[in-house]
């Protein structure tokens, strides 16, 4: 079933865990993730990038994902991730999205409450909820490129102020995550993150997730981490999955077969991290 995603985040706040968005490019990676999620009995986030978009077509996406939301028997919400052009963000809307992103980190501290006001007038009235994002992760998410040198941390006055002048149903920060792979292993602020929950009662979300340990996530998810991205994890799975199977049927030309593994290795790689984040069982 179609849900918000303020719905899944409020669930997931009372309950104490955090819902998985997991990123989706083809048909086989969002069966994959709608397969994990009934087996785990999970509430789960398909999103999609402007990227993505732009490779499948925001029209079969949209479709693709309806048709599996309407057939799930488990709460799923359609989001667009990392948004950064209204238009964009309205075109998803029209497309029957239940949930968007408004990146506006790059802008001015004015101009993100700006563009995220706008997009939330444009947004709530059909009952979509709206993530924006304050401070910049550093790494690349297709179109949103920031460099290490230029990724800035979530300030946590500025946290506050921003939700309640926008009033957003979730908010990224940046704590020391990061997009893509990572070079030796990320060290998270809980100092910061617990300043933000504090002063502010606003969902939180986390980016950059993939290679996050696990004694992490568990450690963030009580100060207010509702909403988890992975991404990478799928990426590196289907990969690798599709390497071995190349490699050991070289005259192999069915794209089932070699598609069908990768599939799996990507389901088994989202049911573990609905195990981590605690959604297991909430469905």
């Amino acid at each position: 079933m179609l849900v918000s995603g303020k719905e899944l985040f409020e669930d997931a706040r009372r309950g104490g865990y955090a819902v998985g968005a997991f990123n989706l490019n083809n048909m086989e990676i969002l069966q994959a993730i709608i397969e994990a999620a009934e087996e785990e009995r999970s509430p789960v986030i398909l999103q999609a990038s402007q990227g993505g978009l732009r490779y499948a077509g925001l029209e079969y996406v949209a479709a693709m994902a309806k048709a599996a939301a309407a057939k799930a028997t488990v709460p799923v919400a359609l989001n667009l991730d990392h948004g950064t052009d209204f238009s964009q963000v309205a075109r998803c809307i029209r497309h029957g999205f239940s949930a968007v992103m408004i990146d506006g980190s790059q802008l001015p501290f004015e101009e993100n409450i700006a563009i995220t006001k706008r997009v939330i007038d444009m947004a709530h009235p059909n009952g979509i909820s709206v993530e924006a994002e304050l401070g910049m992760i550093g790494g690349i998410e297709d179109d949103v490129v920031v460099a290490e040198k230029d990724a800035t941390f979530t300030d946590p006055d500025q946290a506050a102020e921003f939700a309640e002048r926008t009033k957003c149903d979730a908010l990224a920060i940046a704590i020391g995550t990061a997009h893509g792979v990572y070079r030796g292993e990320p060290k998270l602020d809980f100092e910061r993150l617990s300043e933000i929950s504090k002063k502010t009662p606003v969902n939180l979300v986390l980016h950059g997730a993939s290679g996050i340990s696990e004694e992490a996530i568990k450690k963030a998810i009580p100060y207010g981490i509702v909403k988890i991205n992975i991404d990478t994890e799928l990426r590196q799975a289907f990969a690798q999955a599709v390497k071995e199977t190349v490699k050991n049927n070289p005259d192999e030309i069915d794209p089932r077969k070699i598609l069908g593994p990768a599939k799996q290795a990507m389901k088994e790689a989202v049911r573990a991290k609905m195990r981590i984040f605690g959604s297991s069982g909430r469905a």
